[in-house]
This record gives C-alpha cells, sequence and structure tokens, in this order.
C-alpha cells in the first residue's frame, strides 16, 4: 500500500516562511518517506499512514512559532500500490502532453 498526502506547514506570520517551510521539509528526512515540495505544499508518499502521520508531526513541530497552521489532504487508497508520479502520468496520457505549461 502506498499513502500519498499533501502537506502544507507555515507559521502564522508576516514575514518570509521560507527558513520556517524548510526546517518542516528537513523533519521529513528522518521517516522512511518520500516527498517533493512545490510552491503550495509537499507531496509525501508512504508505506502506510501510521509512517506518514508520524512525519508530518515532526514536520509541525519543527516550527519554532507562537502559531503554526498545517493543512494535511490523505489520499489512503488501499487496495493499490500506485505511485504519485504514477497518477500524474495517468493524467498526463490522458492530455497527450506534460501536465504543466511553459508559462508563455
Amino acid at each position: 500500500m502506498t499513502v500519498i498526502a499533501l502537506l502544507s506547514v507555515a507559521p502564522v506570520k508576516e514575514e518570509s516562511m521560507a527558513a520556517d517551510v524548510a526546517e518542516a521539509v528537513a523533519a521529513l528526512d528522518g521517516f522512511d518517506v518520500d516527498y517533493e515540495t512545490n510552491p503550495m505544499g509537499t507531496v509525501i508518499e508512504a508505506e502506510d499512514v501510521d509512517t506518514l502521520l508520524d512525519a508530518v508531526a515532526a514536520a509541525h513541530k519543527a516550527i519554532d512559532a507562537d502559531r503554526v497552521s498545517t493543512f494535511l489532504k490523505i489520499d489512503d487508497k488501499r487496495t493499490s500500490d500506485e505511485s504519485a508520479r504514477e497518477k500524474v502520468e495517468a493524467v498526463e496520457r490522458e492530455l497527450g502532453r506534460e501536465a504543466r505549461s511553459d508559462g508563455e
């Protein structure tokens, strides 16, 4: 089984959050998960939901702030081992191209 999640963890403040977000992302390295960060969050893949939740808790706790906002969306498809990349590839096959624009 593969559990895929979208995680967004950030302190609630006006100035740049990049250093804080980097701390949260670095906390994931202590767990048996694969991840990819994008502008809106981090996609995490784990073998099971317990491993995923432990990693998410560590990312949340890694931010040293008075207030921390965490958003978590979990896809726990229990009958499939399809990876996040395979999900994107399926969409790209339907599109007949990469699932991104060139910004032009």
